[in-house]
């Protein structure tokens, strides 16, 4: 997993509450033990009509955004079922944050393991930036060091985020890496 101290990036605004996991990527999709190859998929009914063609009028698909790695989202963004394809795809396609008011506490959690970091912000600031992001290119730095977002014209606003994830997020450690850190006591206990 990829170590996230500090990231600054084109925020992409999905102004849209409740956005389910299986419209972040589509069960069709679910075929690949990987974990690469699903942000061709993300949003893909949204993102595609029936023929496969891209719809002019999703954020997504604007020129605008086709560098963005922030996506700003409205409250209870990953709710539903509790796919970790979900947060898979969100990197895949480049993001490497997700801010918003809420998250559903399973993808919220799927997020950290996989090194998405998910922020929660309260929802007056995400409506400022939302409005901020369609008006002109928007882009926001994420200090997970300090816990702070800040933006060129605005001063910094504070984000938490348990301190275990925090960690994990700053050393770019996953499950497995975890694990092997007490690789001795692993080796010793086989040996006895």
């Amino acid at each position: 997993m990829e170590a996230v101290q500090t990231h600054a990036g084109i925020v992409c605004p999905m102004n849209r509450t409740n956005v389910d996991t299986d419209q972040i990527i589509p069960k069709q999709f679910l075929k690949r033990i990987e974990r690469n190859g699903f942000g061709q998929f993300l949003f893909y009914h949204w993102r595609f009509d029936d023929e496969g063609n891209k719809r002019k009028d999703f954020t997504l698909n604007l020129d605008a955004y086709q560098d963005a790695s922030i996506l700003l989202a409205g409250e209870n963004f990953g709710c539903g079922s509790s796919r970790e394809h979900a947060p898979w795809a969100l990197l895949d396609y480049g993001f490497k944050v997700v801010i918003a008011p809420s998250f559903a506490d399973i993808f919220y959690n799927n997020a950290l393991k996989n090194g998405l970091l998910p922020v929660q912000v309260e929802e007056e600031q995400v409506e400022r930036w939302m409005e901020a992001a369609k008006s002109s290119s928007l882009v926001l730095t994420v200090d997970l060091e300090k816990l702070t977002i800040s933006s060129d014209d605005q001063k910094d606003i504070p984000f938490e985020i348990p301190a275990h994830h925090r960690e994990k997020l700053l050393n770019g450690w996953d499950e497995i890496a975890l694990t092997l850190q007490l690789e001795d006591k692993i080796l010793a206990y086989e040996q006895r």
